[in-house]
């Protein structure tokens, strides 16, 4: 569907003779979203508006641009048949909320001239996040009559922090994702701007309609391998939890079976917020909403990581009684060759290979999954003729998961374990904190410790900034089996040393 281009020139129509803004107000040129961070385009004008319908301004996420309402989805064709005035804006795909709401803020003022009236925004993913950034931090309030957030981290996403972990991080910064979005989007540092934001005086004055989705799509999809991670962290959508998607003083319209793409799409949701977009909705109607607490660290899952050219072979156990064992190897390259063996010497190939389009935009996926697992040492195999930087997951389907924990509070973290399978003494390994003042800055190592289930770890402050926890446990259960788990988390100590943490 093709759109008309208006940018900051804009400034011509408001110099133009009033029966001229009338004709075509700023509008300058017409086609498809070139996705150049401030341009913004006017959707198709129906026949006739919706009486009591407010104009439609639509804000992409990550990694993404305004074509994600168009391509592949049927939201401007649903918004035109039904005589909404629309809008779509670019935002820049890789910079944090505080610079996006700036520029939003500045390009819904042109909008607001435009149409002359506010605008409900339409938001997906970290859409949202710079949408509440343009209107608390950025003067916009002024500007929007509500906001739809679908699928939006506004606690964060634990995929952010592991795009930073010292095990992930050379990965993600080989294909480019260790860049601003993304360390602002690490649940530590999202505490720090729910607590600068939810603060702020008439926080409520602009309503928030929110959805989240539960749905991690096909296997072997690239939301799939990041449903399995997120799985620790209670329902999600394969790349924002449920709990996440939530704001404590909005209006929760749906959790429904999408995943962290088709919720953006008109067919799956539109008809859902529809009846929430006429000014005669009252702020804040009374909408059912379940309250999900976060889920504790658990230990889902093993990660490792690196780089290497040739062969390189990663070992990990497998406890008894395990239900199912899900890999994914993350890597830059796409063929690379993947064999992995189990304690019979049976050999098991990769099942589906996916391109990631979120946190990991560019990376390839490789995965495959195994139902009743034979407990002992597997072995994994690839072999690459260029070098190759790499993100091995394995996800456990197994009632271990629940004995191992990771507790922290403002000053320290430690891992309590329940010790009905578990061999308490038999706990090793090794803790690590690192910090990074910004995503430019090379992370620091600040603490590394061999592991105790006896002790607790003081988080030193080195300053601003978020802090990396890794804990790698190995241990045995007490049916005499080894097994290894790696938990994560972020923290963010601000300028005053307070500790903001999910």
């Amino acid at each position: 569907m093709k759109k008309w281009l208006v940018s900051l020139l804009v400034m011509i129509f408001l110099l133009a003779p009033p029966f001229a803004q009338d004709a075509q107000a700023g509008i300058i040129g017409k086609g498809d979203a070139t996705g150049t961070p401030g341009e913004w385009y006017i959707g198709d004008e129906p026949t006739t508006v919706k009486p009591g319908s407010l104009p439609l301004v639509f804000v992409h996420g990550l990694n993404s641009s305004s074509n994600t309402w168009i391509d592949q989805n049927d939201m401007d064709e649903l918004t035109y048949n039904k005589n909404y005035q629309t809008a779509f804006i670019d935002l820049y795909p890789t910079k944090n909320m505080w610079d996006n709401g700036q520029l939003l803020a500045n390009k819904l003022a042109e909008i607001n001239t435009y149409f002359g009236k506010k605008v409900i925004l339409v938001t997906h993913s970290k859409g949202g996040v710079d949408a509440q950034a343009a209107i608390v931090h950025a003067n916009a309030q002024q500007y929007v009559d509500k906001v739809i957030t679908l699928s939006t981290p506004h606690k964060g996403s634990q995929l952010a922090d592991l795009a930073h972990s010292s095990w992930a991080g050379w990965l993600a910064a080989i294909i480019g994702n260790r860049n601003d979005a993304t360390y602002s989007l690490q649940t530590g540092y999202m505490s720090y701007f729910r607590s600068v934001t939810d603060s702020t005086p008439n926080i409520s004055s602009t309503p928030y309609y929110t959805f989240g989705g539960t749905s991690w799509g096909n296997f072997g999809g690239a939301l799939y391998w990041g449903g399995l991670y997120l799985r620790q962290y209670g329902s999600n959508d394969g790349a924002v939890t449920v709990n996440s998607s939530r704001l404590p003083y909005g209006n929760e319209i749906r959790i429904g079976n999408w995943d962290h793409s088709s919720i953006r799409t008109g067919g799956a949701t539109f008809n859902l917020f529809e009846p929430y977009l006429t000014q005669s909705v009252p702020a804040f109607a009374p909408l059912t909403s379940i309250n999900e607490t976060a889920a504790s660290d658990e230990a889902n899952v093993l990660i490792r990581g690196g780089e290497f050219k040739g062969t390189q072979v990663e070992k990990f156990d497998v406890e008894e009684d395990t239900k199912s064992i899900s890999l994914d190897w993350m890597s830059q390259n796409e063929d690379s060759v993947i064999t992995l063996q189990g304690p019979d010497q049976k050999t098991y190939p990769v099942t589906a290979t996916s391109q990631d389009e979120e946190m990991f935009e560019g990376a390839f996926h490789h995965q495959l999954k195994i139902d009743l697992p034979k407990a002992g040492k597997w072995k994994l195999k690839v072999k690459q003729s260029k070098k190759e930087s790499y993100v091995m997951q394995v996800a456990y389907e197994s009632e271990l998961n629940q004995e191992l924990q990771l507790k922290s509070s403002a000053k320290e973290v430690k891992l309590n374990i329940d010790e009905n399978n578990v061999v308490k003494d038999s706990i090793e390994g090794d803790i690590v904190i690192q910090y990074s003042k910004n995503r430019k800055t090379k992370q620091k190592k600040v603490s590394q410790e061999k592991l105790s289930a006896q002790k607790s770890f003081p988080i030193k402050n080195a300053g601003e900034g978020v802090y990396h926890i890794t804990l790698d446990v190995n241990g045995h259960t007490k049916k005499g089996a080894s097994f290894e788990r790696t938990i994560l988390h972020t923290v963010y100590i601000d300028a005053d040393g307070k500790v903001y943490q999910p």
